[in-house]
């Protein structure tokens, strides 16, 4: 048993990162400390100075653990990492995690492409970015590829020739062909030397270089290159006049953080300036700040984010000092692997740049705020009035919901659909093939798959417990259950859950002739609820969502019974093969009298598949 006075007293006088779990084992916070004894001992001392939010995280904590480190800047990673694991209830959470494009250049190739990404790996090619959003991305390659006929294609190419017949790009003129093993691989790799400059901002540099090949051109009366120089010295020049030039004292890489506190919600904006420009913008929704200092709100953005982008500028803008801005500064030099500053601009051309990202981000929450307060509120609503119903002690933050699905009683399945805040959280769907049944019994299919469900619950709880680690879906319990079916439903789901040692309400949906819902059952009482009610088209939408998933997982099964063959039974020969045989000899019998070439023949078969298929109907 976890005695969280006897635990206090064996915290360590390090730096290191501290966990809260609930009584289910869910972590609900995860924070660092210089030193751990001092600052995990204050949650647990007098409550008076603590804001509300720490008051009731607080109360929810059954458990805490502790990781040492070496140092504050680890403490910081080990903290933000945890924090993207987890996902805290009462963390500063971003409500975006995106992973921005970046462009790559495959220097690690012969032949280099230049192709989106998303991903960066220590492979030897070459990233750019990160840019702001995919059609920045796709609107640079169009440029670039309107620019130099470099290939796209994914072809491993040694300098010869790899295919009989180029692709549409070469006859188009948009690309070299490589793929021929007639492009000199010197000439095509100036082409790349040009775009990589062109993507580290040099433009005015490459536009010098083209014109000086568009004169030696000229001169060498090659009219029709000159020309085509000419043209790529006009599209740079356009593009150029696009770029607004914004910070002429410093060409270095440089975000903005702007921030804008509503009622309920805080907008953080960012802008991205690269070689002086803006090359874009983006905008982050944070909610469940109040009482939450700016510069706590701040600190917490930068660690979020930062964690989840691979590049880091030179300078990052804020609008005024934040928390470890020091530890944050040397963690963020580390991961770019040169020196990065955070700074708070006081006035000059700086300040002048963030009042416009502040006021950006004040037009952002204006306008997108009252959306996501509707939002809020049209998710919050049906829940509040579900406990109010209900007299439930607590409103239901997690719901999951079980449905039963068979066609007189072929392929039986079951269905748990998970509802987080009124939202259906589809990552902890799950699906049940029915193992134990025979023939249509919806009971005992629901008995089988309530039991199956909580028994791997309590088993994945103990190995959080014993193993310390995080089992993601279902060592997170529910607040409230909901059954599709009636009284004999919520009566077998009580009893397994008594006989499990486990205390979750349980309901169930009152339906009349027609099998439409028109209340819900709880604690053996019917509720009767109005079609017009939020409740009412709330329950339906959890009904629906569990109910379609069910059928999905049922269909699936039933297809995948009706698809399977003798072929199945052939070594080496699966469902691509299946389908192949198929389309080419019609049915079974035809693939039965087909000669081994015939087979060999077939489009993604070999000679190795083929014999297996031959030998298999001449036993």
């Amino acid at each position: 048993m976890f005695n969280i006075d006897e635990e206090l007293k064996k915290l360590p006088d390090k730096p290191g990162v501290y966990i809260m779990k609930n009584e289910t084992g869910e972590v609900i916070y995860v924070g660092k400390a210089i030193s751990l004894k001092k600052r995990v001992r204050q949650y647990f001392q007098s409550s008076r100075n603590n804001t509300p939010k720490v008051r009731a995280m607080v109360k929810n904590i059954s458990e805490f653990e502790y990781i040492i480190v070496d140092n504050e800047v680890e403490a910081l990673i080990l903290e933000a990492n945890l924090i993207k694991k987890h996902r805290p209830k009462y963390n500063i959470l971003l409500r975006d995690d995106k992973q921005y494009p970046y462009i790559k250049v495959t220097t690690n190739e012969k032949y280099p492409r230049v192709i989106k990404t998303r991903k960066i790996l220590k492979d030897g090619a070459k990233y750019f970015g990160p840019y702001p959003n995919g059609y920045a991305v796709n609107d640079t390659l169009d440029i670039i590829r309107t620019l130099y006929p470099i290939r796209t294609c994914k072809l491993k190419l040694d300098g010869t020739k790899v295919i009989n017949r180029p692709c549409l790009n070469y006859y188009i003129g948009r690309c070299l062909a490589p793929c021929q093993g007639n492009v000199d691989e010197d000439e095509y790799m100036k082409m790349i030397d040009e775009i990589i400059m062109f993507l580290n901002g040099r433009e005015e540099k490459l536009v010098e270089v083209i014109e000086k090949k568009m004169e030696n051109a000229a001169k060498d009366l090659d009219f029709e290159n000159a020309a085509k120089y000419r043209d790529q010295v006009n599209s740079l020049k356009v593009i150029l006049e696009k770029q607004k030039i914004v910070s002429t004292n410093s060409l270095v890489d440089q975000d903005i953080i702007g921030m804008a506190r509503g009622v309920e919600n805080v907008c953080i904006q960012v802008f991205f300036i690269r070689s002086g420009k803006i090359m874009g913008r983006e905008h982050f929704f944070i909610s469940d700040t109040e009482q939450t200092e700016r510069a706590e709100i701040l600190s917490s953005f930068i660690k979020q984010f930062y964690l989840g982008t691979a590049y880091v500028p030179k300078e990052i803008f804020v609008e005024e000092e934040i928390e470890d801005e020091s530890i944050i500064s040397k963690w963020l030099s580390e991961k770019r692997g040169s020196k990065v500053t955070i700074r708070v601009p006081k006035r000059g051309e700086k300040s002048k740049l963030m009042e416009m990202v502040r006021k950006n981000a004040l037009d952002t929450l204006n306008q997108y705020g009252q959306n996501v307060i509707m939002e809020k509120k049209e998710r919050e609503e049906p829940l509040e009035e579900l406990a109010t119903v209900m007299d439930l002690d607590e409103v239901p933050f997690r719901i999951e919901a079980f449905d039963i699905s068979n066609i007189q009683g072929v392929e039986p399945v079951g269905s748990m659909v998970v509802f987080e805040k009124g939202i259906p959280k589809k990552s902890d769907y799950r699906r049940f093939k029915i193992r134990t049944v025979i023939g249509p019994n919806d009971y005992a299919s629901m008995e089988e798959v309530i039991k199956r469900r909580f028994k791997r619950g309590l088993e994945e709880k103990e190995l959080v417990k014993e193993n310390n680690i995080k089992v993601k879906g279902f060592s997170i319990f529910p607040d409230l259950i909901m059954m599709d079916g009636g009284k004999g439903q919520v009566n077998i789901a009580e009893r397994i859950l008594f006989e499990m040692g486990i205390e979750i309400p349980v309901c169930g949906l009152v339906k009349d002739e027609h099998h439409n819902t028109r209340g819900i059952i709880y604690k053996n009482k019917e509720i009767s609820l109005e079609k017009n009610t939020t409740t009412f088209r709330f329950i339906t939408r959890i009904q629906d969502e569990a109910h379609r998933f069910a059928i999905s997982y049922h269909r699936s099964l039933r297809n995948k019974k009706m698809f399977k063959s003798v072929l199945d039974d052939i070594k080496g020969i699966g469902t691509k093969r299946k389908k192949a045989l198929l389309k080419a000899f019609g049915s079974v019998e035809g693939i039965k009298k087909a000669s081994l070439d015939e087979l060999i023949a077939v489009e993604s078969m070999n000679k190795k598949a083929a014999e297996e298929v031959y030998n298999f109907f001449r036993k």
